[in-house]
């Protein structure tokens, strides 16, 4: 469900602390409004994605807006040993009109929350030769050195998921439901499977893998080009939803959605090893029942293996099956079990001795750490452990037996990278530097990384590292200065300040608290709430916040944010809390938050408003039907309002399934609470929303208006989760303000 960025995703200042006493102001600059956050070129600056390593070491590669349209991204290279970045491919040569998404296609960036237009994703060839960029529909193959670009196929179908194999002789892609190949030397393509329509599709991930499971592809390349282990998913079981949607010129058509309301089946998911030197499939027995989850599928270094990850329908139980591809026989690699759920990762490394390193909460605590297994599945060695937590594994150097992770080690509110020994015989090293949030990919062997730094004042910077984090040389800069789309707003940016409060239990909780501009202690401020409150978020850190603040604080408000029992990176324990009763203990700790936001002299108590989206959608809800009066308004976005509506795997996982856990489903209901409404309201809804379904919101209008209760609500045809685009994101944040300036009396100076 994790749904958080909403549109003002990326966006932030760089700027000094507020004064308690403010200096008598000379010159001000132009002041932060919502159609500048929005408008190109971005307030960020240059801000690289999806960075990497070219194979052989030589150029990084990153993707880079136009400077004339931030929603529209081309290819980037930069070479290591010098000289400026450049354009490697433009997206408008390869595609200058591009065609409208696919179903699938826009189903596959929801669920990825991509955003963007032009090159959104790009894969090198092993050879470090070529680059495969899925474009308009298509797919192209990009020679680095000649710049030459072929597109692979024509066609009226929409290729989907495409990659290049692991020994560049292929390029696989999903077409209509079947998955095919093209050979890159002869051109000839081939369907490897046919069977695929309607309800039956093969190589694709189905949407509860995608939207709740992190699994976006449905097949996996052996390192040999061998084999191909891939998934036939059948829907046939699963309720169909008929949703309308309604497009932005009045037009309305009905779409027929799989959609597992939590209770209902789950589509059968079943996989099969594709030999493709013979053409024949084996199938590899999951489980004793289709009822589960086909969660990953790692390969042994020299494809003998393939490992299966699958979970059961409650979560509570992962087990890894290691798989002969030959003939889809399987044993037990490896058993884990909770009395909580699996958080799944992508930290599976094969090593070339067969061993295994990854990462395990089945740990006191329930905090994340790396382990060294055996090829067998035994453990060689605890390689972490203590009350913090591993954020990822980025890379391992077995030739000299270290280990590169990014973690949480030093404080939950700073990601930092760190090596440790691969044989655990000493603690893990920091290697970075800051106080704020680094986000890290290493080349090849593990000698040098790319290094993404920010924090509350500074934008993302993005060098070329040495292992030990010294700096070789820039990739972007960032620098607010003269130039910098943000330059002229930068001295007006609100640093926020942080603090710990104490829920009822005793347990820590973190909050982060923005000043108005131009604050001044002896007056007395609105102030606004924001929240999400659900499992895998955590909107408390020291990392690049946003725009969202810094407009209401520009704006006249105190902007409040505390992380309740159950957000992330904290350990599963601290997790645990919302098991089986979303809606309650995430409520109390918001409102010790209101408690102590209410205590601040500067803060006017009758004055304050609380705001989410989607998990903080219904916990705006919640929170305001919980402790009515306690708010003077409220702005509800995208919600849940009944987890019956909501899908299995992410909704069973927190709530246990519903006839096993009916009186929480009930207590977790806002329809449970409605009698209490007395908090103003602006609802807010996508009416093409595939994630959280419209229906959660026309249910409560209907209800409301049953009850005669008054409120505001605005709905957008043809938008989804999140609300896209330039105007629309003009219009909404501009909505969200004024309510609250109305709501709240807030007279701007």
């Amino acid at each position: 469900m994790k749904y958080v960025l909403l549109a003002v995703t990326g966006l932030a200042l760089a700027a000094c602390q507020p004064s308690a006493t403010p200096e008598p102001e000379t010159e001000t600059g132009p002041a932060l409004t919502v159609e500048r956050v929005y408008a190109s070129p971005s307030l960020t600056g240059s801000a690289p994605r999806n960075l990497g390593f070219s194979p052989d070491g030589t150029r990084v590669t990153f993707l880079r807006p136009k400077e004339e349209d931030a929603n529209v991204l081309d290819l980037w290279a930069m070479d290591i040993e010098g000289g400026e970045p450049y354009r490697l491919v433009d997206s408008r040569v390869l595609a200058p009109e591009e065609r409208e998404l696919s179903e699938a296609a826009r189903q596959l960036r929801e669920r990825a929350r991509v955003r963007g237009s032009g090159i959104v994703s790009y894969q090198w060839d092993s050879q470090g030769e070529a680059i495969l960029v899925p474009l308009d529909g298509d797919v192209f193959h990009v020679e680095v050195e000649s710049g030459r670009a072929r597109r692979l196929m024509e066609t009226e179908a929409y290729e989907t998921n495409a990659r290049i194999s692991p020994r560049g002789n292929f390029v696989s892609f999903i077409r209509e439901q079947n998955l095919y190949e093209i050979d890159l030397v002869t051109g000839a393509e081939r369907a490897l499977t046919t069977e695929g329509g309607d309800l039956i599709s093969w190589g694709m991930a189905e949407f509860v893998a995608q939207e709740e499971l992190g699994r976006r592809t449905g097949y996996w390349w052996s390192p040999t080009e061998q084999y191909i282990a891939l998934a036939r998913v059948d829907e046939s079981p699963v309720d169909n939803i008929q949703r309308m949607e309604i497009a932005a010129d009045g037009s309305a058509t009905v779409v027929d959605q799989r959609y597992p309301r939590a209770g209902t089946d789950n589509a059968i998911v079943e996989l099969f090893i594709l030999d493709r030197d013979t053409g024949g499939t084996v199938q590899v027995e999951l489980a004793d029942t289709d009822d589960i989850y086909l969660a990953r599928v790692n390969w042994s270094r020299d494809g003998g293996t393939a490992y299966v990850q699958v979970l059961n329908r409650m979560q509570n139980e992962l087990t890894i099956l290691a798989v002969d591809p030959a003939t889809g026989e399987s044993s037990v690699w490896l058993e884990e079990t909770t009395d909580v759920w699996i958080n799944l990762t992508n930290d599976f490394r094969a090593l070339p001795d067969g061993s295994v390193i990854w990462t395990s909460e089945d740990t006191p605590g329930g905090y994340r750490h790396i382990q060294h297994r055996a090829a067998d599945g035994s453990l060689i060695t605890q390689v972490t452990r203590g009350a913090w937590l591993v954020n990822e594994i980025d890379a391992v150097d077995s030739e000299n037996g270290l280990v590169y992770f990014t973690g949480w080690m030093d404080t939950p509110l700073e990601r930092h990278a760190y090596v440790v020994p691969l044989d655990g015989s000493s603690a893990p090293t920091r290697i970075t530097e800051g106080e704020g949030r680094w986000s890290v990919s290493y080349n090849r062997g593990a000698t040098a990384f790319i290094g993404t730094y920010n924090d509350s004042d500074t934008p993302s910077q993005t060098a070329l590292y040495d292992r030990d984090g010294e700096r070789i040389r820039w990739i972007e800069e960032n620098a607010v200065v003269e130039g910098h789309p943000y330059f002229d707003y930068a001295d007006d940016h609100i640093v926020p300040q942080f603090g710990t409060l104490t829920a009822a239990d005793g347990t820590e909780l973190h909050y982060q608290l923005y000043l108005p501009a131009d604050f001044d202690p002896n007056r007395q401020y609105p102030a606004i709430q924001y929240l999400y409150g659900g499992p895998h978020s955590q909107q408390v850190h020291r990392g690049w916040q946003g725009f969202r603040p810094q407009l209401f604080a520009q704006r006249g408000y105190v902007y409040f944010t505390i992380d309740n029992r159950g957000a992330w990176n904290r350990g599963r324990e601290f997790e645990s809390h919302l098991q089986r009763r979303m809606g309650s203990v995430e409520v109390e700790d918001q409102l010790v938050g209101l408690d102590y936001l209410k205590s601040l002299d500067f803060v006017d108590e009758d004055r304050v408003g609380i705001w989410g989206w989607s998990y903080g959608g219904y916990m705006t809800l919640m929170t305001t039907l919980q402790a009515p009066g306690a708010y003077a308004a409220g702005v509800s976005g995208a919600p849940v309002t009944d987890w019956a509506l909501y899908d299995t795997a992410y909704t069973e996982r927190y709530m246990d399934h519903p006839d096993a856990n009916f009186e929480g489903y009930e207590a977790s209901s806002v329809f449970a609470h409605l009698e209490n409404y007395e908090t103003p309201l602006l609802l807010i809804h996508g009416m093409a929303d595939d994630n959280v379904i419209f229906a959660n919101s026309v249910r409560l209008y209907a209800e409301m208006q049953e009850r005669r209760f008054q409120f505001e609500m605005m709905t957008y045809p043809g938008q989804r989760h999140g609300i896209r685009g330039e105007d629309r994101s003009v219009q909404l944040w501009t909505m969200i303000l004024d309510y609250f300036d109305r709501q709240l009396g807030n007279e701007a100076e």
